[in-house]
């Protein structure tokens, strides 16, 4: 299935302050960021592909266009997706992710804008987000292809004439090789292999056994 990227603007992260914000015990473990399509129409949105900096759970929502005569709706669609699977260690901590519509809790259709909020319960590490976000929608359709009616119904063609017409019958001429066959085997194990001599002794011709002949 084809795709194109959705331009988007990404607005600032807000961040959620947990701890005393008095102390310098007291760290954002929450950050939510807003994407906004100003240029878009309402969209069906088909991936999400970002790369991580160690954020640990990750919950999408999105505003969603219902109908002119009521406000758009803001909905969850993916709730705490574990990004790392230890908050404390670097597993997956700059990972590229894709999410696609089929992982989603709600329909992606009818998108206005979309609320990522990021969550990093571990005092580890100094600050965590997500980089390179890209949205994508479906890409329009291959045109289908239209065969000429001749490619769709083609003309049986015509049976050739057998090339074996007229001629002898295979088995029968093969029989009869064979019989020739036997036949040759036969008058060669008969012939004589006797040697006729010669009418000359020892180069030279006898004039009686010339007269003989």
């Amino acid at each position: 299935m084809s795709r194109v990227s959705v331009p988007c603007h990404v607005k600032g992260t807000v961040a959620l302050q947990v701890g005393d914000v008095r102390t310098s015990q007291g760290r954002p473990g929450v950050l939510v960021i807003d994407v906004t399509f100003p240029s878009v129409a309402p969209f069906e949105l088909q991936e999400i592909m970002f790369k991580n900096y160690y954020t640990a759970f990750l919950t999408i929502r999105v505003r969603q266009h219902t109908s002119t005569h009521t406000p758009a709706k803001w909905v969850t669609c993916l709730r705490d997706f574990c990004l790392m699977p230890d908050p404390h260690s670097e597993e997956g901590a700059q990972e590229y992710v894709s999410l696609f519509k089929h992982q989603m809790l709600c329909d992606m259709a009818q998108v206005l804008e979309l609320r990522l909020i990021l969550r990093q319960p571990s005092p580890l590490w100094l600050s965590f987000t997500v980089e390179e976000l890209q949205i994508f929608q479906q890409g329009p359709k291959s045109p289908s292809m239209t065969f000429p009616k001749w490619l769709s119904h083609p003309v049986p063609c015509e049976q050739p004439t057998p090339l074996l017409e007229g001629l002898p019958d295979p088995s029968r001429v093969s029989s009869e090789v064979q019989q020739m066959w036997a036949l040759t085997e036969m008058i060669r194990a008969s012939h004589t292999s006797t040697r006729i001599g010669r009418f000359d002794v020892d180069g030279c011709y006898d004039l009686n056994l010339l007269s003989y002949t």
